[in-house]
């Protein structure tokens, strides 16, 4: 197998990010090709056109799985929901992957990655590889279509692209947490221009990224898949778009699994500050099993403080790196945060720490440029774009520049490693010129039991949210399944989890109330 695979899997495991931190894509193109040629409307029969595309994965890992099988199409729909007659449309790209073993077939499952802005067919490829690789179990896959698709805007599907690479890379390397006046304008004066950017590209378009459209788009796709009702696993964002489908499509509802809950419920401030508490407590998860494994942990027993040194020292004398990039606290900043989505990830990390004390950038590059889905050459993939069109398209109540001055300085005492730079965060939407379309936050009337899964230790969609997501769908629709470990998102991780989530997908058998699983 091509030895891609495990790094490609890592970056899967980096897309399922939360909303606030920026986000990750698959091609810098703006208008890349669709797999399998053009698709065609869903007809009478309630079918897609799909056409063979073996392609899509070999070009991703190298070759395709074993015993499955794979075809693309794509569904044009209305890029205004609001207006469906006005004859302007979206494709949105999806791949159907088939297993051979397939029996007693289900229906679809629709995948999302989360981001907003991961490739749903990317993620839906490296999961047919199967569960001792990460992927899904063959109780999945034998009774299911694993449906993977580009939301409107991300990877194949009219990808949005409104930033230029070196303005990526000025806003990773830049400071996370710009002290002084000059440095914060700084910072602020690139997120203007790239909002500016953005919208000089797609100006009256930029409403129509938002995850009440693409939830609409999802109504399509299963209409496209010819499935009475939506079976649906979303990880992170992809909570927050299948919450939105279940409100605005309650009845066509069969099964929902969301992994990593967003809550609706909060405002913009309240979302990226809960997110500064999970990364802080994820940190701290981290620096506490530095000192409790010395033996692994290169940077023991003050673990915390090796960090701050580390991006202390970046800033007045950063590590040149092999590529000609120096390691400024951004990059630094990125790394940690990318390594902090798995537990698996926090050796890398502190080797990575523990090689820039010795003058080699290498490692914090690497988990940067994961995260950041910088390609070697310097250029990006459109996440990013998109992750900035769809969450400033969902926010109709940005601070001000002013009040994220203010709470750069609060959120530094409350959370040290994690608090200023999320404030600094929501400077993009605060700048953002696109008219605004915030998502629904209310019960999922007429939907069944969805199963609404958190992980005690997650970093970027808190384990707080899960409950709060449930509540909000109604109390005889969410039910909360609580993974005891760390990390991002829970599915496929442990047995116990498996079997609760496989069990409801397959025989919609609701888990146990309360059901807590272990982190082993």
């Amino acid at each position: 197998m091509d030895r891609r695979f495990v790094a490609l899997l890592a970056v899967l495991v980096l897309s399922l990010s939360g909303c606030t931190l920026p986000a990750f894509a698959p091609n810098g193109a703006d208008e890349p090709a669709r797999p399998g040629g053009a698709g065609t409307s869903p007809g009478a029969s309630g079918t897609a056109d799909w056409t063979p595309c073996p392609d899509v994965p070999r070009e991703l890992v190298g070759q395709a799985a074993r015993g499955m099988s794979y075809d693309c199409a794509s569904v044009p729909v209305p890029r205004d929901w609001n207006e469906p007659d006005s004859g302007e449309t979206y494709d949105v790209a999806m791949i159907r992957i088939r297993s051979a073993s397939q029996r007693d077939r289900i229906g679809s499952l629709l995948l999302n990655p989360g981001g907003p802005g991961a490739s749903g067919i990317d993620y839906a490829v490296y999961l047919s590889f199967g569960q001792a690789l990460g992927g899904l179990p063959t109780e999945i896959t034998d009774k299911f279509d694993i449906v993977g698709f580009d939301p409107r805007g991300v990877g194949r599907s009219n990808p949005v692209k409104c930033i230029a690479d070196r303005d990526q890379d000025a806003s990773f390397g830049g400071d996370p947490d710009p002290v002084s006046q000059a440095d914060f304008d700084k910072i602020a004066a690139l997120n203007k221009k790239i909002a500016d950017g953005c919208a000089a590209k797609y100006g009256d378009q930029l409403p129509n990224f938002s995850t009440e459209q693409a939830a609409r788009d999802m109504e399509a796709l299963r209409t496209a898949v010819g499935d009475e009702k939506l079976s649906y696993l979303g990880f992170s964002y992809g909570t927050l778009l299948g919450a939105t489908y279940a409100q605005l499509f309650g009845e066509k509802v069969r099964a929902l699994v969301l992994d990593g809950a967003i809550d609706p419920t909060e405002n913009y401030v309240q979302g990226a500050e809960t997110q500064a508490k999970g990364f802080e407590r994820a940190f701290a998860n981290f620096t506490a099993w530095c000192a409790k494994t010395p033996a692994k942990c290169p940077i023991a027993p003050d673990a915390r403080g090796a960090v701050t040194d580390a991006l202390a020292k970046a800033e007045t004398a950063p590590v040149r790196g092999t590529d000609g990039r120096d390691a400024t606290p951004g990059w630094v900043f990125y790394g940690l945060i990318s390594s902090l989505y798995t537990e698996s990830s926090w050796i890398t990390l502190a080797k990575a720490i523990a090689a820039l004390q010795t003058g080699d950038a290498e490692d914090i590059f690497k988990l940067a440029d994961q995260y950041a889905e910088r390609k070697p050459d310097g250029t990006y993939t459109n996440m990013f774009d998109a992750n900035l069109a769809v969450n400033c398209a969902d926010t109709d109540d940005a601070p001000t520049v002013a009040e994220i001055r203010k709470l750069q300085g609060e959120w530094r005492a409350k959370y040290p490693m994690f608090g200023a730079a999320l404030a600094i965060g929501m400077l993009p939407c605060a700048y953002w010129r696109g008219e605004r379309d915030p998502y629904p936050a209310g019960a999922a009337k007429g939907a069944p039991a969805i199963v609404v899964v958190g992980t005690t230790g997650d970093p970027a969609t808190p384990y707080e949210n899960t409950a709060d997501l449930a509540n909000m769908l109604g109390p005889d629709v969410g039910h909360v399944l609580t993974w005891e470990g760390e990390g991002h998102t829970a599915y496929p991780s442990t047995t116990c989890i498996v079997d609760a989530v496989d069990d409801y997908l397959i025989d919609l058998k609701v888990p146990q109330e309360g059901l807590r699983c272990p982190a082993r």
